[in-house]
Formats: C-alpha cells, sequence, structure tokens
C-alpha cells in the first residue's frame, strides 16, 4: 500500500508478510521547469481550475455488511491493547492466550507477533520491545523466522536503536532482500547514511541477492543526507543499468537527493523521464523549486499538476510546498488564491495548511489577515504560535510579539521553543529592551536551550550586542562548550555593528588562532570594522587577501568594500570598484551618492545620482537624502529645486529625514523663507526640524530670529539637545550676540542638563576671539573640562592674526601644530599670523617646514550653478575656455567701482610681494571669478549664488558689495562659516564675519 504524507514530503511502504517498510523524508532543492507546454506563467495560474472527473474530492463510502461475521473476542482485545498503546498488558495477553488469539482468527503465531512489534515501532517502545526480541530469540519455533527476525530490526530502528537493529541483522543465520533492506532503512532513517553506503556495497558486492526497488531509494537518501553527489550520481547510474530506475520510489527519492543538492536541472530530468508518476513525484519536484528560489517555474509546475493526464489533486504536502512560495515572493495575492484552493479541496481545516497560510500572511506583512487565521484555528501547535510571533517580530512590532509570547506560555499545552527565541530575539534592538533579553535569557538557561541548541546561543549574543550590553555577549560567548564559525561571526559581529570595532579585529585574530577558518559574513563584519576604525591598511589587506584567493564577491561584500573605501575617504578605488560591478543595488548606488558628499565631492554625487535615474534603479529617501547634501555643499538651487519636486511626486517628503533635508538644503542655498515654509508644513516637527531650522537661521546670520525660534521650541513641548545649542550658539557668534551666547552656554548644564561639548566651547571661544576678548577665550580654553581639540585652536589663532596678537598667538601656535603636526591648514594660520604682523622670516620658516614635510595649501575653491550645471573655479585659474572674458569682465567692474571707492585691500595677500603683484593675485580669487561668470551667463537681475571652501577675504568682500550696487542685482556668497548677502552696496552680516 502506498500513502502520501504531509510536508515535509514523506514516502512509506507497509509492509505485510514479504513486503518492506521505509520511510524516506525528503529535503530538497531546484532550478529550470519542465516543459506542460505552457509558456504562460501568470502571477495567477488557476484561473481556469475545475476539479478532475477523478477527483479525490468525495468522501470515501465505507461499505458495511449486515451478515458479516464480527471479529472474535480475543484478537478484538489483542488489536485494542496495541492500539492504546497497552503494549506490556498486550504482550502478557498474548502469551497467555495464544493458541486462543490462534484458533478464533485466520491468522499465524507469527503475524500476531510482528502486529506488536509494529505497535512497539510505532509507539518507540524499546522496552516491550527487547521482551518480544527475547520471546523470539528463546523460541526454537520464531528464532529462525527471517520474516520476525526482519520485524525486529524494523522495530529497533523505529525506536531509534540503529546498534541494536545491526545486532540482530548479524545474529540472523537466515537473510534475505528483506532483512537488507531493513537494515539500509534502518541506517537512512537514522542518520548513519556512511553506514547505509558500506552496506549497499557490501549487499552489491557479497550477497547473493540484487537490490530491488526498495533499495535503492535508502541509499539514495543516504546520498542525499552526506551530500555527495557524485555517489548520487553513481547510483543513479547503477538504477539505470538495473532497469530500476523506471520505478517511481527510485524516481522520486533520486527527484528529492538532485533537488537537495541544488542540482534542479537534473532533478527535472529525472521527472521528465519517469514512466509514471504519482502526487509525491510533483511534490518532491516542486520542493525542490522552492527550496532553490526557482519560484516562477515552481508556480508552473502547480498549474501542471491542476492540468496533467494523471486527475492528481493537490494534497497537504502539495499546499504546504506551495504556500511558502508565495511567502517567500511577497506575492501576497497568488497566496490568497492558494488559500481559495485550499477551502475548495477541503484542506483548509488541516492544521500545518492553515499553519502555513499564517506564515504566508504574516511575511507578507498581512497581519491582520494571519491573526484572523490564528485566532479562527481551534488546533493551534507551537508552530502556529511561532508564525504568529515571527510575523510580529519581522515587522519590528515590540509590544505584539510580546504579548503573543505571554499569551502562549499561559496555555498549559505549549510551550516556548529554540524556534519561538529565534523569533522573539531580533525584535529586541534597543537598549530599553535588555530586562526582557535578560527574562528570554533566563527561561533559555532553565529549559537547557543554550547549552543544547548554537543558534539559539548566537542569537543572544547578537540580540545583547545589539541592546548594547557587549558584557553580556561576550559571557554569553564564552559559556558557549563549542564555538562554530557562526559563534565567532556573531561575537564579531556584533562589535563591529555597535561601537566596537577594535574589539571585533581582537576577537578576529581569536578565531585565526583556534583554527578555524572565516567565511563571507567574517570577511563583511570585518569589513565594517575596518570602515568605522577608518583603518584602510588593515581593509587593504582583508581586500588583498580575497583577490589573492580569487574569491568571487556577494553583493553584501561588494557593499562593504565600497563602504570601506568609502569610510576612508579613498573614493577612487571605491569608484574603480563600484563600475566594475555587474548588478548595483539600490545600497550601492546610495552609498556612492552619499560617500561622495560626505567627502566634499558635491559634483560627483549629483553624477552619480543622475546615473542612478538612467538606470532601472529608483531612488529612495536615502539617495535623495544623499543628493540634497550634495547641493547643500555648493548652493545648487536650481538642482536643490529639482530633487524637491522629484521628491514629492515619489511622495518622499512624508518621510521626516528627507523634509529637515530639504529645510537645510534651502537654507545652504540661501532661501530661508523657503526653508521656513517647508518647516511650517511639517505637521509634527521633531528635535531634528527645530534643530535644522535654527542653525539655518544661524549661518545667515540671523541671531535673534534663531533665539525666537529656540524658545518657540520649547513653548511646543520639545526638548532641546545638544545640536539645539550647536545651532543656537553659532547664531550668537554670527551675530555677535556675545552676553546671549555666554549666557546659553551656562544655562546648557544647569537648566538643560546638557553638558558642553568641545562643538559648544568651539563657538563660545570663536566668538569671545572675534570680539577682541582675547584673554578670556585663553582662560575659556584653559577651563575646559576635556582636551581642546584643532579646532579650538584654531578658531583662536585667527581671532590672534585679527587683532595682531602674538605672545597668545604663538603660545596657540605651539598647541596647535602639536595637535595637527601633518595639517597644511595649521601651518597656513600659524603663517598668516605672522604675515600679518610683517614678520617675514618667521613667514618663510613655517612655509619651509611645510615644505619640507610634503604638505601644500588647500587652493581657494568657488562654485557657481548656472542653467542646472555646478561650474568650479580655483584661485589664479587661467586655463579655463572663458577665462580671457572673466578677466576683462572683471577689469569692466573694477573700473566701475573704482569710482564709487573701491580700492584693493593688498593686507588680505599674506605674501611678501610687490603691490602691484598683490592687486594682481586679488583679482584671481575664486569667487571674483565665479561672480563675472554667473555675469556673463545669466540675464541681468538674476540672483547669483556662489559657494566657497574658505573664509571670504575682506578685499572680496569690500568689492562684492560694490559691485552688487553697480550691477543692480543681489549676489549671495557662503563661505566656510556663513552666509553673506550683498546687495545695493551692503552686505547681511553688516561687516562682521
Amino acid at each position: 500500500m502506498y500513502s502520501v504524507a504531509s510536508h515535509p514530503i514523506s514516502i512509506s511502504f507497509n509492509q505485510h508478510h514479504h513486503h518492506h517498510h521505509h520511510n524516506l523524508t525528503r529535503h530538497y532543492k531546484s532550478i529550470s521547469s519542465p516543459n506542460f507546454n505552457n509558456n504562460n506563467k501568470n502571477k495567477n495560474p488557476f484561473h481556469s481550475f475545475t476539479t478532475p472527473k477523478s477527483s479525490l474530492l468525495s468522501s470515501p463510502t465505507i461499505s458495511t455488511q449486515q451478515n458479516e461475521p464480527k471479529q472474535p473476542y480475543p484478537l478484538q482485545h489483542f488489536h485494542n491493547l496495541c492500539n492504546t498503546g497497552n503494549l506490556n498488558e498486550a504482550f502478557n495477553f498474548l502469551q497467555s492466550n495464544l493458541n486462543d488469539v490462534v484458533s478464533s482468527s485466520n491468522l499465524k503465531p507469527e503475524e500476531l507477533i510482528g502486529i506488536l512489534l509494529q505497535a512497539c515501532g510505532r509507539n518507540k517502545n524499546i522496552q516491550v520491545g527487547r521482551k518480544i526480541h527475547d520471546f523470539v530469540s528463546s523460541s526454537p519455533r520464531f528464532k529462525n523466522d527471517v520474516v520476525l527476525i526482519t520485524r525486529i530490526v524494523t522495530m529497533y530502528s523505529n525506536c531509534g536503536s540503529p546498534n541494536d537493529s545491526r545486532f540482530v541483522f548479524n545474529s540472523s543465520l537466515k537473510k534475505n532482500l528483506f532483512l537488507w533492506n531493513a537494515l539500509l532503512s534502518c541506517y537512512s532513517k537514522n542518520a548513519l547514511f556512511y553506514d547505509a553506503v558500506f552496506m549497499f556495497v557490501e549487499l552489491i558486492s557479497l550477497a547473493e541477492f540484487s537490490p530491488d526497488n526498495f533499495t535503492l531509494p535508502c541509499v539514495i537518501k543516504a546520498c542525499a543526507g552526506l551530500s555527495d553527489v557524485k555517489l548520487g550520481e553513481a547510483v543513479h547510474a547503477f538504477a539505470l543499468k538495473t532497469k530500476l530506475f523506471s520505478d517511481v520510489f527510485v524516481g522520486n527519492a533520486l527527484i528529492a537527493m538532485y533537488g537537495k543538492y541544488g542540482f534542479v536541472e537534473s532533478a527535472v530530468k529525472v521527472f521528465e523521464k519517469m514512466p509514471d508518476r504519482n502526487l509525491v513525484s510533483w511534490n518532491s519536484i516542486m520542493y525542490a523549486y522552492s527550496e532553490n528560489g526557482v519560484f516562477e517555474d515552481g508556480f508552473c509546475l502547480f498549474k501542471g499538476l491542476l492540468h496533467g493526464e494523471e486527475g492528481l489533486v493537490p494534497d497537504v504536502a502539495t499546499m504546504v510546498t506551495a504556500i511558502p512560495m508565495c511567502a517567500a515572493q511577497g506575492e501576497v495575492k497568488l497566496g490568497m488564491v492558494f488559500h481559495g484552493l485550499a477551502l475548495k479541496l477541503g484542506l483548509f481545516g488541516e492544521l500545518k495548511v492553515n499553519n502555513s497560510l499564517i506564515d504566508m500572511y504574516s511575511k507578507c506583512g498581512y497581519l491582520c489577515e494571519a491573526q484572523v487565521l490564528f485566532d479562527i484555528n481551534q488546533e493551534k501547535n507551537v508552530v502556529s504560535w511561532n508564525s504568529m510571533i515571527g510575523g510580529y517580530s519581522k515587522e519590528g512590532d515590540f509590544r505584539g510579539t510580546f504579548e503573543l509570547l505571554r499569551k502562549m506560555q499561559m496555555e498549559e499545552k505549549f510551550k516556548a521553543n529554540e524556534v519561538t527565541l529565534l523569533n522573539v530575539l531580533p525584535v529586541c534592538a534597543e537598549e530599553i529592551q535588555f530586562l526582557k533579553l535578560k527574562e528570554i535569557h533566563g527561561y533559555a538557561l532553565r529549559h537547557g536551550f543554550l547549552q543544547n541548541d548554537e543558534l539559539v546561543a548566537n542569537a543572544f549574543v547578537a540580540g545583547y550586542a545589539k541592546c548594547g550590553s557587549l558584557d553580556y555577549a561576550e559571557g554569553v560567548f564564552c559559556d558557549m562548550e563549542s564555538k562554530s564559525v557562526s559563534s565567532w561571526n556573531a561575537i564579531i559581529g556584533g562589535h563591529a555593528q555597535n561601537g566596537f570595532p577594535r574589539k571585533a579585529l581582537d576577537f578576529y585574530l581569536l578565531m585565526r588562532d583556534s583554527g578555524l577558518d572565516f567565511d563571507w559574513f567574517t570577511i563583511g563584519s570585518l569589513l565594517s570594522a575596518c570602515a568605522r576604525l577608518k583603518s584602510l591598511p588593515y581593509g587593504k589587506e582583508i581586500h588583498g587577501f580575497m583577490l589573492r584567493n580569487s574569491l568571487e564577491l556577494d553583493e553584501f561584500i561588494g557593499i562593504s568594500l565600497v563602504s570601506l573605501y568609502v569610510q576612508c575617504g579613498n573614493m577612487l578605488p571605491a569608484k574603480l570598484f563600484f563600475d566594475n560591478m555587474e548588478e548595483k543595488s539600490l545600497v550601492c548606488w546610495n552609498t556612492m551618492i552619499n560617500g561622495f558628499s560626505q567627502n566634499e565631492l558635491p559634483c560627483d554625487a549629483l553624477d552619480i545620482f543622475r546615473q542612478m535615474l538612467s538606470s532601472k534603479n529608483q531612488p529612495d529617501e536615502i539617495s535623495v537624502i544623499g543628493a540634497l547634501g550634495a547641493c547643500s555643499q555648493v548652493s545648487a538651487l536650481r538642482l536643490g529645486k529639482e530633487l524637491h519636486c522629484f521628491a514629492t511626486k515619489a511622495h518622499l517628503t512624508e518621510d521626516s529625514f528627507v523634509t529637515c533635508s530639504l529645510i537645510d538644503m534651502y537654507a545652504k542655498c540661501g532661501c530661508m523663507e523657503q526653508s521656513q515654509n517647508i518647516f511650517n508644513s511639517v505637521y509634527q516637527k521633531d528635535e531634528a526640524s527645530w534643530n535644522v531650522l535654527i542653525t539655518g537661521y544661524g549661518i545667515h546670520g540671523h541671531g535673534l530670529k534663531a533665539i525666537e525660534l529656540f524658545k518657540s521650541m520649547q513653548n511646543s513641548g520639545c526638548r532641546p539637545d545638544s545640536i539645539t545649542f550647536i545651532g543656537l550658539l553659532m547664531a550668537c557668534n554670527h551675530a555677535g550676540l556675545l552676553t546671549a551666547g555666554l549666557e546659553y552656554l551656562g544655562q546648557m548644564q544647569s537648566l538643560f542638563g546638557i553638558k558642553p561639548k568641545l562643538e559648544h566651547y568651539a563657538c563660545v571661544v570663536d566668538m569671545l576671539g572675534r570680539a577682541g576678548r582675547l584673554n578670556e577665550a585663553m582662560k575659556l580654553v584653559n577651563d575646559i573640562p576635556d582636551e581642546p581639540d584643532s579646532g579650538i585652536w584654531s578658531s583662536l589663532l585667527s581671532s590672534c592674526r585679527i587683532y595682531g596678537d602674538l605672545d597668545i598667538g604663538e603660545e596657540v601656535a605651539k598647541k596647535l601644530l602639536k595637535l595637527g603636526p601633518n595639517k597644511a591648514e595649521n601651518y597656513v594660520l600659524v603663517s598668516n599670523l605672522y604675515a600679518g604682523l610683517g614678520k617675514w622670516d618667521k613667514v618663510r620658516e613655517v612655509r619651509q617646514r611645510m615644505k619640507d614635510i610634503g604638505l601644500q595649501k588647500d587652493a581657494g575653491c568657488s562654485w557657481i550653478e548656472i542653467g542646472g550645471k555646478v561650474y568650479r573655479f580655483l584661485v589664479g585659474d587661467g586655463y579655463l575656455l572663458e577665462s580671457k572674458k572673466i578677466q576683462q569682465t572683471w577689469i569692466r567692474l573694477e573700473k566701475k567701482i573704482n569710482k564709487i571707492g573701491y580700492k584693493p585691500d593688498t593686507s588680505c595677500v599674506l605674501h611678501e610681494l610687490e603691490e602691484e603683484e598683490k592687486v594682481k593675485i586679488l583679482r584671481s580669487h575664486s569667487e571674483k571669478l565665479a561672480i563675472c561668470f554667473g555675469l556673463l551667463n545669466t540675464a541681468k537681475g538674476t540672483t547669483l549664488r556662489v559657494c566657497k571652501n574658505l573664509r571670504i577675504c575682506v578685499d572680496c568682500h569690500n568689492a562684492i558689495k560694490l559691485v552688487s550696487k553697480v550691477d543692480k542685482r543681489e549676489i549671495i556668497v557662503r563661505d566656510n562659516k556663513r552666509f553673506h548677502h550683498f546687495k545695493k552696496g551692503l552686505c547681511s552680516c553688516g561687516d562682521y564675519w
């Protein structure tokens, strides 16, 4: 008798007398579809489904005949005892009443003992099984009965004792093929795959029996268990040679084996060449497709089953193979079709079908539908609860996940198992969830899950790392008796991704010393650690190892490599590697866009964004944020407006980060009115949106407006944070509101409980220095709790140059050069101090030191956007196509502004040159070149927007004020400190910058 069991697909052979019992559980894998003469791969292949005439849907009819004799009482009593599991009583009854049972039935004693042995196997009652074994062995009549001996071998196999099965086999004086098959089945069933293969070799080489269609499925299952495809192919060839391939069970076993290997085409060939196929054949090949991710062909196969000539009807195993394919693809509509089909076939009441539907709806994000199915399911099991819990966990619903877990624990018959914990742990990803994580940890310890399941232990390591408790993560890791590569990956990845990259590298060295080889996940974590450390040498070592060993890169590693070079500021190799990637995912594009933007290469970032638009990848929120950041850096207003339009059409402006980026972009393009309008349109304003607007007004010098916003922020119930005060102090600095700035610095700790950081002190030091209060600034620097950074010292040194304070300046210069001995900008500041005081010997000394070290001053650079394209100008740039026109334009402007009071301020040229040479250098400043280019290429009255990488000099500031007057247009210049709005001969900074 052939019976089809549910998923995972199981093939059973019931042995009676000379039949054999094999229970082969299949796990499959797959890639191309068998040809069903159907090229239409619609998403819904079941629109025309009708139940075949030979349907199994009709209720089976049980025929009862009135004149049929009743079962004799002794035999009926014996069967009742076996069926109810009272096997010890059944054995005693059979011993005492053997003759009565035999005489009242048509069964032989051997058959009755066989029935009892089968019951022992079903109930895994090895104790009674041993008694029967002893009884048979001591009986002269039964001890050499090969059928009974075969039953005993099978009984021990079902009870999980293959050694006993082998002992019985070896002790048997008579052996036939059935006995060999029974032991082969035992080895396969108990995962002793090597023993099964050796047994098969022994059978074909030593025994006089030829393997049959019951032998080969056991051997093929063993080959699959060993993952030895060559051996499996040899058995396949043997099946072809012995003409056993035509047997449906052999074919099914081969499909399962090739599916598990991932050799889908081979599995399909076996399926197509099978002379006879049953429902298990279809289920097996469909499962192979599903496990190998070939879902479209799997759906096509399902359609072929429905319309096939065999007239087969899907069973539970079919449905629980097909429905997960919908879950994997996110095809909830197709899943609903399967749901309807299950109802039509009468399979909806089956627990496994219901569980697969719950799982499908959960994984597709349809939690309400999953919850309805879960609630109406009266026969829940642990799988039902786990599927539902997993759905809430996947959505990141911490409260919903733990509420379900609590309800599950209240049910007496259901207790959380390892799968439950693996579903729950991913939702514990924040520090606030630490206590819940500890509770689950305690439960796992009490039930021995950590000791017995490596996956659970690894999940706890990852969970503690995400919650910021790396000491606990290390504790779990150290308590693991045996650590696999996955265990090391968990602890390395936990440290790399949660702010401890150095320790991640330390753990890697320990892993290497333990003798384990790393895998792709290890490499990904190490690259991430190197990126966070900005350790390019270590990162290059890992990259070099991959190249030397010709390791193929997957998408994750490719992105990690690009990210490494991006984080280390080395964009050239990042771009080369990116260009060579065949498949560029959205994450890759975003990494490059944001990488160029963060490394102050805004034009390259915008170019990558344009390339992305030309590709099949549609930009998302992260892409737009990166591109907006690039527009902000060069004040590219037109491009920023285009991005704003794109984001609005794509419904991306609903994202708070995109909104903040838009507010920031308009502010940094000099359009505070538009920035304010977007801010006003935000329904729920968070700290970030307030901070961006306050900072925007700050860099425009609108200190009073920034203070007004700060008060409004507090009145709205939004609490200021550290970033708020950076914007506020910056606003006070640029507006010259020294008293208010000092007051807010004092209030940070006393009123708001925010400890000032170096960034806050830097603002106030600059504020005091620009006001000429250098001694107070120096005192504040000395009083800072933390060690002052180069930003604070460089700010103070600039103030010393402005006010010509050599004593404090030289003291500050020593501090600055000690902190940054390899930074060109530090030497430039020191040189400028001496140049401003006319100490040219000192200037030459500082510049010689720069030359000896190999440092070069950053050139002044300005950008201007014309017609959606950004143009860059370097100081003294004489290689431009239009440089002659630009020079002529400035000469004409200079003549005009000379008439209304312009005189070149050569004190801005900190070089020992003749006055005429100094004037010539002033004319080549990058902002002047950009403005002339703008005047040449825009209509009269158009506002010019120029962005500069250095602070604007006094001469350029004076000149541009007058240009705005004679040309009657607004010119907006953003230097590296603030905005200058030039209009009608005046500047918004009030000449204070």
